[in-house]
């Protein structure tokens, strides 16, 4: 089994003490850099709608992206990132046998790297996937990855002898997969909140995104290789829903937390 999650725009640069591996893409990810750093400060504020101390911030990064960055300069990726879904993820806490195999099953899509795996070393960036950054590959991020994102999927499926791809990632990092060329089943988890007002259950971001991580890190721990086997999945409440799911896109239900 594969499992994809989106990045984060929040990094935690805390040193880890962590042998960390080089990004498959890490010549993609510099000359995205380098397209980038070229970017007047206004152009990279509207690229993210950025405030302007962020757009300072993130053109600093570009300018001091190195080719080869020495380990002072990256942190492993699953430990960098600190959005919603890392705090499901939880992977300071992995002990050593768990990351491993999550270093084997686990995927982060990035706008920057393309694909991560948990430990590869990246620098201090922002580019979300969805950014209409101009290359000689196209108008934006989605058609300068094209094909390459499903073929690093198909290619770690292959080597770990599964068809199945859980997609823990959001819909702006997950469409930029091209699900023609794409050989794995992909199984889209569903979290819902049920506020018990009569409207029925809803998805709400901010939980849909925590519970992604947490899915992520019920599989590496349970080491789950079956799709099915997901349904025991009863992290932060949630149980799988039969009347709600499809084989595609199982539901996972919770009452709406009130505290």
């Amino acid at each position: 089994m594969l499992v994809v999650i989106s990045p984060a725009k929040r990094l935690d640069w805390t040193e880890r003490a962590l042998e960390t591996t080089t990004p498959d893409f890490q010549e993609d990810a510099i000359r995205l850099a380098r397209s980038a750093r070229n970017l007047t400060l206004g152009k990279l504020k509207a690229l993210m709608g950025l405030s302007d101390d962020l757009a300072r911030l993130n053109r600093e990064r570009f300018r001091a992206f190195e080719a080869e960055p020495g380990p002072e300069l990256t942190r492993p990726a699953a430990l960098a990132f600190a959005g919603d879904t890392y705090q499901g993820l939880e992977a300071g806490s992995l002990d050593a046998e768990e990351l491993a195999w999550a270093q084997r099953h686990l995927r982060i899509l990035s706008g920057l790297y393309g694909v991560l795996r948990p430990l590869d070393a990246i620098q201090p960036y922002r580019l979300e996937m969805g950014s209409r950054l101009k290359t000689r590959r196209g108008e934006n991020l989605y058609e300068y990855w094209r094909d390459e994102l499903a073929q690093a999927l198909n290619d770690q499926g292959e080597a770990l002898g599964t068809d199945v791809l859980i997609n823990c990632a959001s819909q702006e990092y997950f469409g930029a997969v091209p699900l023609r060329p794409l050989k794995l089943r992909v199984v889209t988890p569903q979290f819902l909140e049920d506020k018990g007002d009569g409207k029925g259950p809803k998805i709400v971001s901010f939980f849909a995104k925590k519970a992604r991580g947490a899915m992520a890190r019920f599989i590496i721990q349970n080491r789950i290789v079956e799709a099915e086997a997901i349904r025991d999945f009863d992290s932060g409440g949630y149980a799988w829903q039969q009347d709600l799911s499809t084989p595609e896109r199982p539901a996972f239900l919770r009452p709406y937390p009130t505290a």
